[in-house]
């Protein structure tokens, strides 16, 4: 496959009347359904100009650990605009996903995901299913922080800032009220996660009073998905966490017909990535049978972002015009499929209805540009207390009995410090845990202070050194605060 980037139709124009892009293909189908991307573009007659950069699997075997080469990060800060194709990423092992930290690197914090169904062209079962989805992009389980802590467990942490969740937050809001939409939803699973969930839903409500022209409401993240599955029509913009984001962008897209129509846009303060939702599909890359239809989206988002609203109204209505007439690839042909085609002849197809208009499908107006600037509301920091620790042991003698693993960590108090509580995986085993919890070798054991005096570093430091001399493997601590006198940790299961 040919992956050349070429001008654009107005390469004859004076290079200041042209938007440089990075242009990043990708790996399996990417190459493919870029080229075929580009073509469309280029016979639209966007006025852009691709500068061709490196990222994914064929750059991490080259030995850049990052999956991105150096030169493609002074391309993207220097162009501010990333169009790129999907790219590989191992499950369970090797190299970290690309796509991430592309992300987070850049600092963007938005993943905008519009999810519009197109019947009766592409088959669902919701017709008048339009929707958006603003995912936090930087934060959350996606941190990838993870340890192996003993021989049966293994964590991931989950972190949650404040100011991620005000940006994110006050982007959804700003887009509704941009794209004329009605409602916000936010979702999040705070009846478990009350800390961290339990901040996004308190900021979310802050947040949305500062938006009365926009209806807002909140749905735990389990039956909104479920309600996202059923009633699609009743979401207009959602709002939420990374992976709970994640997985909802992808049910939306292929409850609206195909996970392979969707494209998204990475909204950060500098830069911005556009890229399709779904994967890098190698199993049926070099063969011309993937759609290039979530790239072709993306890209519209991009010409959207960059200016050049015209162009994407042009392109999209071909689009349109081409699903109505019924050229499909096969992910998407069904009965309304007069003609099934590859990558390339569907890229074909759209540009020769460039400059035709949809019959039956809305028509696209072309947008002005919607680059969304969001301000965070200072704050004053909360007095912070440290009133004891939490202290993980790696422990499977005496046949795991919590009540011998309490007597021996009593041991090791000292006058100052109490033992509160032992939990295993959650749940409270001591004192008074119940005979038929299933326990781990993984023990959560909370010391609190119980000195006249503030607590130091260095009382946790002489608590651990008595934890060791009682014979006992600490794999790691959690310091437990107050924050202007409310909790800053929660209690375990059952206590």
């Amino acid at each position: 496959m040919n992956t050349t980037v070429s001008q654009p139709q107005n390469a004859d124009a004076p290079h200041s009347t042209l938007t440089p892009i990075a242009v990043a293909p990708g790996d399996g189908i990417g190459p493919e359904i870029m080229g075929a991307t580009l073509r469309v573009l280029e016979a639209a007659g966007a006025r852009i100009e691709p500068h061709p950069v490196e990222v994914g699997k064929e750059v991490y075997l080259r030995g850049v650990n990052s999956g991105v080469a150096p030169e493609a990060w002074e391309a993207m800060r220097r162009t501010g605009v990333l169009l790129k194709g999907p790219i590989t990423t191992p499950q369970g092992g090797g190299y970290k996903s690309v796509n991430v930290t592309l992300r987070k690197a850049l600092g963007l914090y938005a993943n905008v995901r519009p999810a519009r169904a197109y019947a009766p062209f592409v088959a669902t079962h919701h017709p008048g299913m339009d929707l958006v989805i603003v995912r936090e992009n930087e934060e959350d389980l996606y941190a990838g922080i993870e340890h192996r802590q003993t021989d049966e467990v293994y964590q991931c942490l989950k972190l949650v800032t404040r100011d991620g969740c005000e940006r994110v937050i006050r982007y959804a809001f700003e887009y509704a009220r941009a794209h004329s939409r009605r409602k916000v939803t936010a979702m999040s699973k705070d009846n478990i996660m009350k800390l961290t969930d339990g901040l996004f839903h308190r900021v979310f409500d802050e947040v949305a009073r500062e938006y009365a022209d926009i209806a807002a409401d909140h749905m735990i993240v389990d039956i909104g998905a479920a309600r996202l599955g059923a009633r699609p029509e009743s979401f207009d913009v959602i709002v939420t966490l990374n992976l709970y984001g994640d997985i909802l962008s992808d049910i939306a897209s292929e409850v609206a017909g195909s996970v392979g129509l969707g494209g998204s846009a990475n909204i950060g303060g500098s830069v911005a990535l556009f890229e399709a939702v779904h994967g890098s599909a190698p199993d049926i890359a070099g063969q011309d049978k993937a759609n290039p239809s979530g790239l072709l989206n993306a890209a519209a988002l991009m010409l959207t972002h960059i200016g050049q609203g015209d162009v994407a109204a042009r392109v999209l209505n071909a689009w349109l015009r081409t699903l109505e007439d019924g050229v499909h690839t096969a992910d998407i042909a069904g009965e309304h499929t007069t003609q099934q085609v590859g990558t390339q002849a569907f890229a074909q197809a759209v540009i020769d209805r460039l400059g035709q208009m949809p019959q039956r499908l809305p028509a696209v107006s072309g947008e002005a540009a919607s680059q969304i600037q969001v301000q965070l509301k200072p704050r004053t920091r909360a007095e912070k207390v440290l009133v004891g620790t939490d202290v993980f042991l790696d422990w499977q003698e005496a046949g795991r009995q919590p009540d011998v693993l309490g007597a021996q960590l009593q041991k090791a108090e000292g006058t100052d410090w109490k033992l509160d509580m032992i939990s295993n995986r959650g749940v409270k085993v001591w004192p008074q845990g119940l005979p038929e919890t299933t326990c781990s070798d993984h023990w959560r054991c909370r010391f609190l202070w119980q000195g006249a005096r503030p607590l130091t570093h260095a009382d946790v430091l002489s608590l651990l050194a008595r934890v060791s001399e009682v014979g006992l493997d600490f794999v790691k601590t959690e310091h437990l605060y107050t924050f202007d006198g409310q909790l800053g940790y929660t209690a375990g299961q059952g206590q």
